[in-house]
């Protein structure tokens, strides 16, 4: 019989909410096979599982070190948002994130894995880590964060050369949050989906009329229409009010330039 491990009673109890010491007591009765107790604990009439109840609502948290030098993001989910907005859940996830802006390569799960299990069985909830995302700041550069507050379900990290304000820092976060941009530059964009859109912008040209090579200057510069829509730096700057042409024209005009950024959303992949 495998031995009954306080690492061991801990994983079934993350994965079935059940009380450390049931836990152990299963484990014991099925020769330490956790699927075998999973399987005992609904055999017995128990919800067996907190993981089977689809965690589709949560929160995004962040935090910034206050020497610039990082930015972190987490997502933790839940079943609903009255649980999302509790305190305990938004203290798990800065928590991680504080640990995470300080230590890219921190085990975050391990560290708060018996906070989530406390909170699912408090409220009965599937309460787990999502996505989670660190930018560094370049040398001489910095790290912002943006945090869409209205939701607390969008949040941004972005490395920028230079030393940008923290103006500038929640105006392109603020458009990141709204533009979904699939990529900073264009080279970022999948090379798949570049083709495909080219090949149908040529068809569209020649079901016109137009000879392949007359087409395919068309879809030129159709492709260059869909970088603008897509590619971050390609993308107008969303609010006309503030500034008025790209983001890559933005960020000169303030002497900064943007690495790289990621944005998560709590339920997109």
């Amino acid at each position: 019989m495998a031995e009954i491990t306080a690492k061991l009673v801990n994983e079934l109890r993350a994965k079935t909410g059940q009380a450390m010491m049931e836990c152990k007591k299963m484990l014991t009765e099925c020769g330490g096979d956790i699927e075998k107790a999973i399987d005992g604990f609904r055999k017995k009439g128990v919800k067996a599982s907190l993981g089977e109840r689809a965690a589709s609502e949560g929160r995004v948290l962040g935090v910034a070190t206050d020497d610039g030098k990082a930015a972190s993001l987490v997502e933790i989910n839940c079943n609903t948002d009255f649980t999302a907005k509790s305190e305990p859940v938004l203290k798990l996830g800065t928590e991680a994130a504080r640990l995470l802006a300080h230590n890219p390569n921190a085990d975050i799960a391990q560290a708060i894995q018996s906070g989530l299990t406390e909170v699912s069985q408090t409220t009965g909830e599937n309460v787990r880590l999502g996505k989670h995302a660190v930018a560094t700041a370049p040398d001489g550069g910095k790290a912002g964060l943006y945090l869409y507050g209205i939701t607390g379900k969008i949040g941004v990290v972005m490395a920028f050369t230079g030393q940008p304000s923290e103006e500038l820092i929640k105006q392109i976060g603020g458009h990141i949050a709204f533009a979904k941009p699939v990529g900073l530059t264009r080279e970022e964009v999948p090379a798949a989906l570049i083709e495909k859109e080219k090949a149908f912008a040529v068809e569209q040209a020649k079901a016109t009329g137009k000879p392949q090579n007359i087409a395919e200057k068309i879809a030129e510069g159709k492709m260059n229409s869909f970088f603008a829509e897509r590619v971050l730096l390609d993308q107008e700057f969303f609010n006309a009010q503030v500034f008025k042409g790209s983001i890559a024209s933005y960020l000169k005009q303030h002497g900064v330039g943007l690495v790289k950024y990621v944005r998560l959303e709590v339920g997109q992949a």
